[in-house]
């Protein structure tokens, strides 16, 4: 028993240490968004909407290519769809912005937010995945 549960922590070790690595990759570049394109004072918060977006069709991208296309590495996944897209995108941030909205007395305005930042979430992905496959069966003889 106790030597099974080791070679099951051994197993899953990589795969921690590389969500681990993505995430702080990821949530590293979203910070870096918000640094560049502050969010003013009780202002709209597009920096999180465009960042979600973006993560979002990249995901759909990186699915697509790594299911249909190219066999990667068993790493890969977990540190770049995890990870990196895991914590680029970010759903604390997206739910403490509603919070601030909704506390300044912009119920319209974190409403439109929470919906419109799912909607353009979903949008991204499907669009980015439907695009990646035309692409990918336009190129394939």
């Amino acid at each position: 028993m106790r030597a099974r549960r080791w070679a099951s922590l051994r197993d899953q070790a990589p795969v921690v240490a590389v969500v681990a690595l993505g995430g702080a990759t990821g949530a590293c570049a979203r910070y870096g968004a918000s640094l560049q394109w502050p969010t003013a004072a009780g202002g709209f918060p597009w920096t999180t909407v465009v960042v979600n977006a973006v993560g979002c069709a990249m995901i759909g991208v990186f699915l697509v290519v790594v299911t249909e296309v190219w066999a990667a590495h068993r790493l890969v996944r977990p540190f770049f769809g995890t990870g990196v897209l895991g914590g680029f995108t970010t759903f604390s941030t997206y739910a403490a912005d509603i919070q601030q909205l909704l506390a300044t007395g912009q119920a319209r305005t974190g409403l439109a937010y929470l919906a419109g930042t799912l909607l353009a979430a979903l949008a991204a992905v499907w669009c980015a995945a439907t695009a990646t496959r035309r692409l990918i069966s336009w190129r394939t003889p």
